[in-house]
């Protein structure tokens, strides 16, 4: 693999539309969701919790620079979970914290533990939520490759897909962005399908 494709395969063009990344139709509604994403995860399982899997410093993504108002990939606030429905694995969720918010912009980030961040970014009056974005991960995307060791660290067999459908959208809070990417796993079809049948 030469180099311009390896960078090709770290990187993705996030799209403004759904329709754009020609996801399966049962993804759709997940990706699509314009509510909290916790909720209708719990709405969906008996059992719903966050897994932390790390919350610390690091240098963000290059397709995430530019989005939180930088100008290269610089140390941010990175934090990585699993959202679990009935114990299985059904989002991998990514955000990241330019290092120049501050705990009046975000007072409850950094104490979250294993705490939902949606349930907190949906709860908060000030916060401001921007648009949705979606993307599709090839299997050379960093996020996409974090999920999959993610789930094999739990014991959890990688998805065999080699595409990895995403989300992203910006949160504003005072002074203060924030970015969150969700990576739908395979297994959050289902969560559809026992959703229906419960019917």
């Amino acid at each position: 693999m030469n180099a311009r494709r390896g960078a090709s395969l770290r990187q993705t063009q996030w799209q403004p539309h759904v329709l754009a990344v020609n996801a399966p139709s049962a993804y759709v509604p997940w990706l699509m969701e314009g509510g909290s994403l916790t909720a209708r995860l719990k709405a969906h399982s008996q059992a719903f919790r966050v897994q932390r899997l790390h919350q610390r410093s690091a240098i963000c993504l290059t397709d995430e620079a530019a989005r939180i108002g930088m100008h290269r990939p610089g140390r941010v606030w990175e934090r990585d979970v699993l959202l679990r429905c009935d114990n299985t694995p059904a989002v991998f969720a990514h955000t990241v914290v330019p290092m120049s918010a501050t705990a009046t912009d975000w007072p409850l980030f950094s104490a979250l533990g294993e705490r939902s961040l949606g349930t907190t970014l949906f709860g908060d009056p000030v916060v401001r939520r921007g648009v949705l974005e979606f993307a599709r991960l090839r299997e050379g995307h960093p996020l996409a490759q974090r999920a999959r060791a993610a789930l094999i660290a739990n014991g959890v067999a990688a998805p065999d897909a080699h595409i990895l459908y995403a989300r992203r959208c910006l949160y504003q809070r005072r002074q203060g962005t924030l970015l969150v990417t969700e990576v739908f796993l395979p297994s959050v079809l289902e969560l559809i399908k026992t959703s229906t049948n419960k019917r």
